[in-house]
């Protein structure tokens, strides 16, 4: 064995272990883990040794941590070796360490075996040390059939770190990593401060538990901080003009009682999406109105909304982009089905009644970002809409724009289309689309053929009606407007 040494940290691309490390970072108040010195996580071992024994930490790193010393049902009898246990962990970071190489990080791993009697292989981790791995016997997916990894003391420090890093959500809790460091320490700055907050607060009125992190369910909480992150990080950054940041949400549970975990990766597209719009205050005063109508629906004052099925439907993108521009942007609902929430928002939707809402710059926006859709197929959409708005005004024909909105198949709906074009060269002026545009828009998307016509109705609706509501014509009919009949939800 050698005597100690210490290995300045940094982030390694494993998420619990990155994870682990920002929360270290941010309990020191620091930016990378890169500034961490040793004086430092020797302060986060003294927090974890003092607090991780006692509630409401106790029973909450249940979830973390079954049957370590921490939270073995057998110690409550025996506090001296829960004691000790806290012990072990803190005095890894400054124990000696020996041959074995951690395989997070390749520096040496401790020596100490870590757990209060003593019988375990020499700095080897198991399920009670970093979650979701294996138990003491089980020799699977380990090499030469040798259960546990050898871990060093920082790494074994910053995993022991990890739960306050993570929100507490309905009894799991939910990491979030990213490539982006700045954003990595963000969420676990955010979730740290909340159950540093929790403890407190447990301690003074008594309870044994530490309070949910947030009422939401877990991607709601994930977009729901990835909006604040964007608006406070854009305030220092030099460059808002970066690549996309990866993000992605690991809800978990490593309880005896079952272990699950569900990935929640949000495609960069998305994120970009997302950046683009929180720096550009119009675009954002455009979102955050769909936003507020994206609330679960509540049955009393009393009752807390536990999603925003908006920011739900983000990770369904960018496959499911059709239904996404039906429901959010042009605020047609799908129709209702046996096994629909009763509370979901968008049921509620309509057209008519929040055509306010309807936004093409945010709409365009998404096309560009989220659908990756060429700008000539774009300009084409907005063209259309443009001309269709125009003639309706002009004409006042509500056949032709109730035909459109209301076209049940690609025959109504081109059908309306030759009319209104064939009246307009009629009038001595030129069609409302051309062949070329036609086939941009219904029939190729960067040509490849497109089944969806839906898919271009509903751009070209969207341009329409914000042009016709702010000509104040859809106002002027709005009794006479018919009711768009709900799609099938394609997701």
């Amino acid at each position: 064995m050698s005597p100690s040494s210490y290995f300045p940290p940094d982030y390694t691309g494993h998420p619990l272990l990155d994870v682990g490390l920002a929360t270290l970072t941010a309990f020191a108040g620091k930016n990378r883990p890169t500034e961490l010195v040793k004086e430092d996580l020797i302060h986060m071992a003294e927090y974890i040794r003092e607090n991780y024994i006692v509630d409401p930490l106790k029973s909450f790193l249940n979830v973390a941590f079954p049957n370590s010393g921490f939270t073995n049902p057998a110690f409550e009898k025996q506090p001296e070796k829960r004691r000790k246990y806290a012990n072990i962990i803190s005095e890894a970071i400054t124990a000696p360490v020996g041959e074995e190489r951690d395989p997070f990080t390749g520096h040496p791993a401790t020596t100490l075996p870590l757990n209060p009697e003593g019988d375990l292989l020499p700095g080897r981790a198991y399920r009670q040390h970093i979650p979701l791995l294996t138990g003491v016997d089980v020799i699977n997916f380990y090499p030469y059939g040798e259960a546990g990894i050898p871990i060093s003391g920082i790494n074994l420090l910053a995993f022991q770190a990890l739960p306050l890093g993570c929100a507490k959500v309905s009894g799991r809790l939910l990491a979030v990593h990213s490539d982006d460091p700045d954003l990595l320490l963000y969420f676990a700055r955010t979730f740290l401060k909340a159950n540093l907050q929790g403890v407190t607060l447990a301690r003074v009125t008594g309870d044994k538990k530490l309070p949910d992190t947030s009422p939401y369910q877990a991607r709601t909480v994930l977009i729901e901080h990835l909006l604040k992150a964007e608006q406070e990080l854009t305030r220092y950054r030099r460059d808002n003009e970066s690549p996309p940041p990866t993000l992605t949400g690991y809800y978990f549970t490593n309880s005896g009682q079952g272990v699950d975990l569900q990935i929640f990766p949000l495609p960069l597209e998305v994120s970009g999406f997302l950046r683009t719009v929180m720096h550009n205050p119009t675009l954002k005063n455009d979102w955050e109105a769909l936003a507020r109508r994206g609330w679960q629906l509540t049955r009393s004052e009393s009752e807390v909304a536990r999603y925003n099925r908006l920011y739900e439907d983000l990770f369904n993108l960018p496959e499911s982009a059709s239904f996404f521009i039906r429901v959010y942007f042009l605020r047609k609902p799908p129709r209702l089905t046996a096994k629909r929430d009763k509370q979901d928002p968008i049921q509620t939707y309509d057209t008519r009644r929040e055509v306010d809402l309807v936004s093409w710059r945010l709409t365009q926006r998404f096309l560009k970002e989220v659908m990756l859709m060429e700008e000539s197929r774009i300009q084409a959409i907005r063209a259309l809409g443009d001309a269709l708005a125009q003639y309706i005004f002009e004409r006042n024909d509500r056949g032709v724009f109730n035909g459109f909105w209301m076209a049940r198949n690609y025959t109504e709906l081109r059908a309306v289309l030759i009319r209104a074009s064939t009246a307009e060269v009629r009038a001595g002026r030129k069609p409302l689309i051309t062949l070329d545009q036609f086939l941009s828009i219904f029939e190729q998307s960067e040509g490849i053929p497109n089944a969806d016509w839906r898919l271009g109705r509903d751009l070209v609706l969207i341009r329409l009606l914000e042009q016709l509501y702010q000509k104040g014509w859809l106002q002027a009919h709005a009794e006479e407007l018919p009711e768009v009949p709900a799609e099938e939800e394609s997701m």
